[in-house]
């Protein structure tokens, strides 16, 4: 691992970093906001999962979560969206390829080579985290914007007990039955389609649940609402009884705007769980 910048922040570090990845087979870069509590040791961990064409720079930067984090003694984590670099595949659209690795392992070509970002963000930078910062491993929590939702409801929901609260802002709430979803999944995992449930948050939600609570924060002006589905997801939370909270908020779109203006209420949200 390598240390590309470090920075004082709301008198914690913001740092970005970077190492060889072994799920993608190239190097990946995060950004870790800790806060001025893990000097004195282990504290519980956030992790933002960002959307589409984004980088661990655009939450980092974007979202205002750093104040928050710091008030609450939470540290934050900002992975890549996907691997990167010479000789990874891509595609001319902006929603496949680079940028666009939608939390899956991929098992089609040309993509199986390298877009593993399940494998990534569920075990290995978990481990590498843990190995080399002071965080608290029984402490952890999960949220993400768009895809990033996506990633974060199914991550959560996949693995039991990893979690204490997960909370997403305008996730892609039902990627199967979308095409920000089929394109993609299709693509990455090929073209049996009952593999792609297991990415499905929707459908993730009617069979399994969440053990824990769960936030929804979504614009009601979103310019994408047709393709994030969020009645979907409303409704399953609904059928399941789940413990959580749904919100449509009047008058808010897809942008980081939104994601600022909500990003207290989620870090107070698992600040709740985190500290219990």
């Amino acid at each position: 691992m390598r240390i590309i910048s470090e920075n004082r922040c709301f008198e914690g570090v913001q740092g970005v970093y970077a190492h060889d990845a072994k799920a993608t087979g190239t190097e990946m870069t995060f950004g870790l906001f800790l806060p001025e509590e893990a000097e004195d040791g282990p504290v519980p961990l956030l992790w933002y999962l960002s959307g589409l064409t984004c980088t661990h720079e655009n939450a980092m930067t974007k979202a205002g979560a750093q104040a928050w984090a710091a008030e609450h003694g939470v540290g934050l984590v900002f992975p890549d969206t996907s691997p990167r670099g010479e000789g990874v595949a891509n595609d001319e659209a902006y929603d496949l390829g680079q940028g666009a690795g939608f939390y899956v392992n991929a098992t089609q070509d040309p993509w199986a080579k390298h877009f593993r970002m399940w494998d990534y963000v569920a075990e290995e930078l978990p481990a590498l985290l843990l190995s080399e910062f002071a965080i608290d491993p029984d402490r952890q929590s999960i949220t993400g914007h768009s895809m990033g939702g996506h990633g974060a409801l199914t991550l959560a929901m996949r693995l039991p007990g990893r979690f204490r609260s997960v909370s997403a802002f305008a996730p892609i709430a039902q990627p199967t039955q979308s095409d920000w979803g089929r394109k993609q999944l299709g693509a990455y995992l090929g073209t049996d389609e009952a593999a792609w449930l297991d990415h499905d948050s929707t459908h993730l939600m009617t069979e399994l649940g969440f053990d824990g609570p769960v936030l929804v924060d979504q614009g009601a002006s979103d310019q994408f609402l047709d393709l994030l589905r969020p009645e979907a997801l409303a409704g399953a939370m609904m059928a399941r009884r789940q413990e959580g909270t749904f919100r449509m908020q009047k008058g808010y779109d897809h942008s980081y705007f939104f994601v600022q203006s909500f990003m207290a209420d989620h870090l107070a949200f698992h600040a709740e769980a985190l500290w219990k």
